[in-house]
This record gives C-alpha cells, structure tokens and sequence, in this order.
C-alpha cells in the first residue's frame, strides 16, 4: 500500500535532542540510526511504522527509569 501521489509526506519526529545511546537508538525521538538514515526515502506507511516502534521505545525507556 503506496502514498497518494498527493499526500503530504509525515514530517519527521525529530525534536533536535539528537543524542544515540549504545543501542544506536537516538534519546530525543526514539528511532534507530538505521530508521534516521531511511526516512527520507520512507513512504508514509513505512514513516509510520517507524513513528509507531520509536515511541514503544520512548516509552520502554521512561517506564525502566
């Protein structure tokens, strides 16, 4: 299931608090350098799928604190 041609692309969810920890996983927005690295090609659907996994880490992170 592709993006309509028209559909504005999701905007990053990057909050400018760039910073990986050991996992390579970045402490400001939860994605994996790997995911960081793929979203500019990412269409929407990947784009929320990635959205979707960085913030179960956002939040595996703050419940372990």
């Amino acid at each position: 299931m592709s993006s309509e041609p028209d559909e504005a692309l999701l905007a990053s969810p990057c909050r400018r608090q760039c910073c990986l920890d050991e996992h390579d996983q970045c402490l400001g927005c939860g994605r994996t350098l790997q995911e960081i690295l793929d979203w500019g090609k990412a269409d929407n659907a990947q784009r929320r799928v990635i959205c979707q996994a960085a913030q179960q880490r956002l939040q595996h992170r703050q419940q372990g604190r």
